[in-house]
């Protein structure tokens, strides 16, 4: 099936209610909610097989993520705020939007002109989590940064969507350090300034825009001050990593496949901070290979910072046949929060990538 950003799903959610497949059909609507176009030609496979070193990396971390990913860093970033310093979304909204209900994502949570993500329940959500320390202090956040992205042409998530997360955001550490980025004319993917890319003004696969806009070291450049230029060649290695070895809670949650970025230095005991960036709908590694992992631009700047980039994988399944992060509740009612199977997983990587396990 083709899918394009302003996909009719409301057409077919009334099919599903008159042939009684609602559950399963709106899980399928779901799962393709950041998809825009149809089968991906073969993907490069130089992923470097090399043992990963002990790294001496920083306890706390910077996120990043697009769409489904998007969701999943604010996520993430919430839960675990004690080691969060910062966050970047890209065409995503706010956590708990779906509320655990396909109908309220359908509803408020996508491309609906009407979108109206209901930020009073998600607050009382948040804090109702945090007094049973489902998630840690929300004053941890008060000296993190936030970089949020959502392009004009996007026909995916609706710009209310964005706006909602950045409220909310705005809510809960000082405005200044809110860094909303609204006035690009890009569609729905992840905009980088190389030529690698598709079209900017279109959402297609692998999701990868050429847009002559460097995203990544925008977002890095506001998450860590003082960021240093990209390099022009890469030194380090992109690493395939066994996410269920690594982390056997991992198992049944996340893919079997993960990858890490590896500057020179890091992997030769050099103290590094650690950038965790999740992909998207249809951009995991069974679908797209390490095309992700490569082409972001996150990369490039890994090795003049001193910089681990982790790209941790999710799966397709039955109720998840595109491979997107958790934003609505499919891996169970705790998705959002430290309690959450797939956030529980990534968790147990970092640490175990830090020594900490």
């Amino acid at each position: 099936m083709k899918a394009t950003g302003s996909f009719c799903h409301h057409q077919l959610l009334n099919a599903g209610k008159k042939s009684g497949i609602m559950q399963p059909l709106q899980a399928l609507l779901v799962a393709v909610f950041f998809i825009a176009s149809g089968p991906l030609s073969a993907t490069e496979k130089a992923t470097e097989q090399t043992p990963l070193p002990k790294l001496k990396l920083d306890k706390n971390i910077t996120l990043s993520g697009l769409s489904s990913g998007g969701y999943m860093a604010a996520q993430f970033h919430l839960a675990y705020s004690a080691d969060v310093q910062g966050a970047a979304i890209v065409a995503a909204g706010p956590v708990y939007c779906a509320a655990n209900s396909l109908q309220t994502a359908f509803a408020h949570c996508l491309n609906q002109a009407s979108s109206k993500p209901d930020l009073t329940a998600a607050s009382a959500y948040l804090t109702a989590q945090q007094q049973q320390g489902a998630i840690d202090a929300l004053e941890n956040l008060l000296d993190d940064k936030v970089w949020i992205f959502h392009g004009t042409k996007d026909s995916t998530v609706a710009a209310p969507v964005s706006d909602a997360l950045a409220k909310q955001y705005q809510s809960l550490l000082p405005k200044s350090n809110v860094l909303y980025v609204k006035d690009k004319p890009f569609a729905h993917h992840f905009p980088t300034d190389h030529s690698k890319g598709t079209d900017c003004a279109a959402s297609t696969a692998p999701f990868i825009g050429s847009c002559g806009y460097d995203a990544a070291g925008a977002l890095l450049g506001h998450l860590l001050p003082g960021l240093k230029p990209r390099t022009e060649k890469s030194s380090g290695q992109l690493l395939e990593l066994d996410q269920v070895a690594l982390a056997p809670i991992a198992k049944g949650q996340l893919g079997a496949t993960g990858y890490l970025y590896l500057p020179e230095s890091c992997s030769k005991g050099q103290s590094c901070r650690l950038h965790v960036s999740f992909h998207g709908c249809k951009q995991y590694a069974g679908a797209v290979g390490n095309v992700y992992a490569r082409l972001t631009g996150l990369n490039e700047y890994a090795d003049n910072n001193q910089l681990v980039v982790l790209y941790p994988q999710a799966d397709k399944s039955v109720m998840n046949p595109n491979g997107c992060w958790d934003w609505w509740g499919y891996s169970g009612e705790h998705y959002t929060t430290k309690n959450g199977a797939q956030m529980q997983a990534v968790k147990q990587l970092i640490e175990v990538l830090q020594g900490r396990r």
